[in-house]
């Protein structure tokens, strides 16, 4: 497999590339957060020589309660994102979820994501290639929750059908649905999906959620087992995953959306040096 590279930034995935670190928040929550979670996020992965692209999302519209905070929305977190990439000076990956927003994501994102429940909205994917490619950046697509992983060569074929034969899709692997409000990781998956020709990455910290069951709200809003994400991101990197997806907080159980599944930002240092080791030792 063939790495891909988004030139401007010198960052490359793939196979013989460096682990890339794709994290940050959950959710934009003000502009001071996402610039510290991001700054300090970038100091880490500059000192341990880790390629990093800042995460946080302007609306979460995948939520289990309509009370649930979901961002700023797409204009005023469009800026907000374009100002951390304009201070901080790094890449920026986020989600989107209608066809229409694509244009506009796609020229502030480097890595334009579709989120996992909606990976087979064939008008989605097609739009969000389609500008993806034009404006010379990743399509990073989270696996469904109720998809094999071999099943992710049609959402493949349709991003090359839609833009002409482009590489640019990276695959996600973020879990599989299991019985109720669970969620379980098939580390051979990983390699299932490798085999399509693309970059793989491992969403840790959505494969810890508990769909649907919080204690804290009664089933209103996701729970998670923030204690497995570390857990999972080694398992995966040492299965062969070409990046990390991770998302922090000064204080999780403060943080806006997915709490349960967040890291403390303090405690980043140590899991990227460590999932660097594993990477490392995997790759010879």
């Amino acid at each position: 497999m063939a790495a891909l590279t988004l030139d401007r930034w010198k960052l490359a995935i793939g196979d013989g590339q460096p682990l890339v670190v794709i994290a940050g928040l959950n959710v934009l929550e003000d502009l001071d957060l996402a610039l510290r979670v991001g700054g300090e996020l970038k100091a880490v992965t500059a000192e341990l020589g880790l390629p990093y692209v800042f995460k946080a999302s302007y609306d979460k519209a995948n939520r289990s309660s309509i009370t649930s905070y979901r961002g700023p929305g797409l204009a005023e977190g469009l800026k907000m994102l374009a100002e951390v990439k304009r201070q901080l000076d790094v890449p920026i990956a986020t989600d989107i979820h209608a066809p229409e927003e694509a244009e506009p994501v796609a020229a502030v994102a480097d890595l334009v994501q579709i989120p996992a429940f909606l990976c087979r909205q064939t008008d989605l994917v097609v739009a969000a290639a389609r500008a993806t490619h034009a404006a010379g950046g990743w399509l990073h697509v989270k696996k469904g929750q109720f998809l094999a992983p071999w099943d992710a060569k049609n959402i493949v074929s349709k991003v090359k059908e839609a833009t002409g034969g482009a590489e640019l899709t990276v695959l996600c692997e973020r879990g599989n649905s299991f019985g109720y409000n669970n969620l379980v990781v098939d580390m051979l998956g990983i390699g299932e999906m490798k085999k399509l020709g693309v970059p793989v990455t491992i969403d840790a910290t959505h494969a810890v959620q508990l769909p649907g069951a919080d204690p804290r709200t009664g089933g209103a809003s996701t729970g998670g087992r923030r204690e497995g994400v570390a857990v999972i991101a080694k398992a995966a990197v040492a299965s062969g995953a070409d990046g990390v997806f991770l998302e922090f907080h000064p204080d999780p159980d403060k943080a806006l959306c997915d709490g349960p599944s967040c890291l403390p930002l303090s405690g980043a240092r140590e899991l990227l040096a460590t999932l660097k080791a594993v990477h490392a030792a995997v790759a010879g």
